[in-house]
């Protein structure tokens, strides 16, 4: 394999990890603070700076974690998959871990459809055929895909923060955790921490930029780092489990879609049923469709940096 799991002490990978997260916050502020570049002149120029540092951040951890991995070798193929970044089972990666995830969000998917199911009697009273306002949705839809194409915001909530965030706080940080030692669950403890960092500069904006109060700007930030940490979790939990980066980088850019999750809608007593039921689904799920020989051709005999043939 392409490491050996005693070759990295554990406050090397500690170190590495907590300077790749505080890099990854620290040069977001790099065109103003250290550029001394003006101010952008608008929000959407703002928000691609951004993304630049994002990028470059995310491309120096992936470096600065190869070299520290004892890797034996540099095939491209191999290092990708070192990250977890792979084309076999590729699907599964993808559909499996999103169909888990979806599970949480049962509530809110009922509640989207018994909305969008009332909107449509409103709109067609009957009067109108089906089809039609089929496809008058249809064309709303590709307005708001056209629309949003061009929202910076959506970029970086369903594109850059996901993939970056993932490349960095999983597919770095998790190598170096388990090959310095670290056991499969203070691995998926550790990491949501050292992610929960990379929103701290949440807490600036809402105090400077919002102008809200101490107090509010606390609760605020508390409550996205308490999701973070959990979110952080799942997402260390799908990494390892299932070897691909693709499953938590789906669910995360479906979490960022979908916000949190609804429990409960006035007057919509299914909506809470269906969060209850997608609950206990999820439960009873996790292990079942996160089951490593689903998504990896051996798992048994494999010292692998991942760790999930331990997991059995």
């Amino acid at each position: 394999m392409a490491v050996d799991g005693d070759s990295i002490s554990m406050p090397v990978a500690v170190a590495a990890c907590v300077a790749m997260a505080l890099f990854y916050v620290l040069i977001l502020y790099a065109p103003t603070v250290i550029l001394r570049l003006p101010s952008a002149s608008s929000y959407s120029n703002f928000m691609i700076r951004r993304f630049i540092c994002a990028a470059i951040s995310t491309v120096a951890s992936l470096v600065f974690t190869a070299f520290i991995l004892p890797i034996k070798s540099w095939e491209g193929s191999f290092i990708l998959g070192v990250y977890g970044i792979r084309r076999d089972h590729l699907w599964q990666g993808v559909v499996y871990p999103l169909l888990l995830t979806s599970l949480i969000y049962a509530g809110s998917l009922v509640l989207e459809l018994l909305l969008f199911l009332e909107s449509w009697k409103e709109n067609c009273g009957g009067c109108c055929s089906s089809f039609s306002y089929i496809k008058s949705l249809v064309q709303t839809t590709s307005t708001l895909v056209l629309t949003g194409a061009s929202n910076v915001s959506l970029w970086r909530n369903l594109i850059v923060a996901p993939v970056t965030e993932e490349l960095v706080f999983r597919a770095c940080m998790i190598p170096l955790l388990l090959c310095a030692g670290f056991r499969i669950y203070s691995a998926i403890l550790l990491c949501p921490i050292l992610f929960s960092l990379a929103h701290l500069n949440h807490f600036r904006e809402m105090y400077i930029r919002h102008n809200r109060s101490y107090l509010m700007a606390s609760l605020v930030v508390g409550l996205q780092l308490g999701y973070t940490v959990i979110f952080g979790s799942y997402a260390s939990f799908l990494l390892i489990r299932t070897g691909h980066i693709t499953a938590p980088l789906f669910a995360h850019i479906f979490c960022n879609y979908m916000g949190l999750p609804v429990p409960y809608a006035r007057g919509k007593g299914l909506v809470t049923a269906a969060f209850l039921i997608g609950v206990v689904g999820f439960i009873t799920l996790l292990f079942p469709l996160t089951k490593p020989h689903m998504y990896n051709y051996r798992t048994n005999d494999c010292p692998c940096w991942l760790g999930y043939c331990l997991w059995n």
